[in-house]
């Protein structure tokens, strides 16, 4: 399955940016986004790429919905792919990321009971 997750941009050093998905920051690529990305603004990412910018008027309601998703039925695949997801990152994680092996320091984080 192929999942995208929505992160927020934190700071941007040319096509490479910081996000914050729910307080774990991962580089992520802004080559592929199409629009114009600002600090602040809502990202899609998958793989470490930024694939669209999520619109100012859907960014509630998406993080909502993708909340929604983590509290569902803790033996749902879904937990695997968000962790997979945020592991597949392409950039090195920034600054206060988890540690490679910390996989569970980083569920607890997401608020994610498995």
């Amino acid at each position: 399955m192929c999942l995208g997750v929505p992160g927020e941009i934190q700071e941007i050093d040319g096509h490479e940016a910081v996000a914050d998905f729910w307080g774990v920051e991962r580089r992520v690529r802004l080559d592929i986004v199409g629009d114009a990305v600002e600090e602040g603004d809502y990202i899609l990412n998958h793989v470490g790429y930024a694939i669209r910018k999520i619109p100012e008027s859907e960014v509630e309601q998406t993080m909502e919905l993708f909340e929604t998703m983590l509290d569902a039925d803790p033996e749902d695949m879904l937990t695997d792919d968000v962790m997979e997801e945020l592991e597949a990152n392409s950039g090195a994680p920034a600054a206060g990321a988890q540690e490679e092996g910390d996989d569970d320091d980083l569920l607890e984080e997401l608020g994610i009971d498995v």
